[in-house]
């Protein structure tokens, strides 16, 4: 094939275009050994740095508080109770168990309960201890309220029921309890709910609870002799009474 001069022109342009477009290319691909170059090393972590992340991720928080449900009850004090003649409802007890037991016992050897007259008399000790109260007086208002746990009233033996709570008379039988150490505990809180705004430290037990501190709101009663006319209607001598009882325990 016979090319004029200038087709040998054009194609040799072509030809030389299409060369240079080829070693830009090139060059763009293959490494300049004078152009220096970094290369990124990707480094794995080791066996004892994996454990390390792994047991950092469960780490505890410096400063955090542990919760700890014995301390959640509230912290409170008991004045001690040093003298016989002292009426306050709060308090430590001064008679003994046993002087309790023995009370009971000399007035009534057959008392009509569920557990012993021990268990009952240690109830009320656990209970009373642990609210505050009194529990040799808070026994010996349970003593007054029962008749020695002869009952006789609307009250019946089955409501294990101490202290003639929900009682209001004309055959009215008032609240029952499932077990003797928590009809103790309703009784321990109801004498609470009228001495203290301090809430009970266990779950409260005792239905009137919250219908007296709602009727009291800032305001409590001191001694027995304030129960007077508030616990037993009339009840004029009624705190007087329970006391008269106490100071027999403590003879005995």
């Amino acid at each position: 094939m016979k090319f004029s001069k200038i087709g040998r022109f054009v194609t040799a342009a072509l030809l030389g275009a299409f060369a240079f477009s080829i070693s830009i290319s090139a060059d763009a691909r293959i490494h300049d050994p004078k152009i220096e170059t970094k290369s990124v090393e990707r480094k794995l972590p080791t066996l004892r740095e994996r454990v390390s992340e792994t047991m950092n991720k469960f780490k505890p928080v410096e400063n955090r508080e542990v919760f700890n449900p014995f301390e959640t009850q509230e912290k409170f004090s008991v004045p001690q109770t040093v003298s016989t003649s002292d009426t306050s409802i709060i308090g430590t007890p001064i008679a003994t168990q046993q002087q309790c037991v023995k009370y009971l016992l000399r007035n009534n050897p057959h008392p009509n309960l569920k557990v012993s007259a021990e268990e009952i008399v240690a109830y009320y000790y656990e209970e009373g201890s642990r609210e505050g109260i009194r529990p040799d007086v808070a026994f010996a208002q349970a003593l007054k309220e029962t008749g020695f746990f002869r009952y006789g009233g609307d009250v019946i033996p089955e409501q294990n029921n101490y202290c003639g709570l929900g009682t209001t008379g004309g055959g009215v039988k008032g609240e029952f309890f499932a077990t003797p150490q928590i009809g103790v505990r309703a009784h321990i809180q109801h004498l609470l709910a009228y001495s203290s705004t301090r809430k009970p430290t266990l779950p409260v037990v005792d239905p009137r609870y919250s219908l007296v501190r709602q009727a009291y709101g800032s305001r409590t009663l001191g001694t027995w002799q304030d129960l007077n006319g508030r616990w037993a209607v009339p009840g004029r001598y009624y705190g007087q009474e329970i006391l008269s009882m106490y100071k027999d325990i403590l003879i005995q």
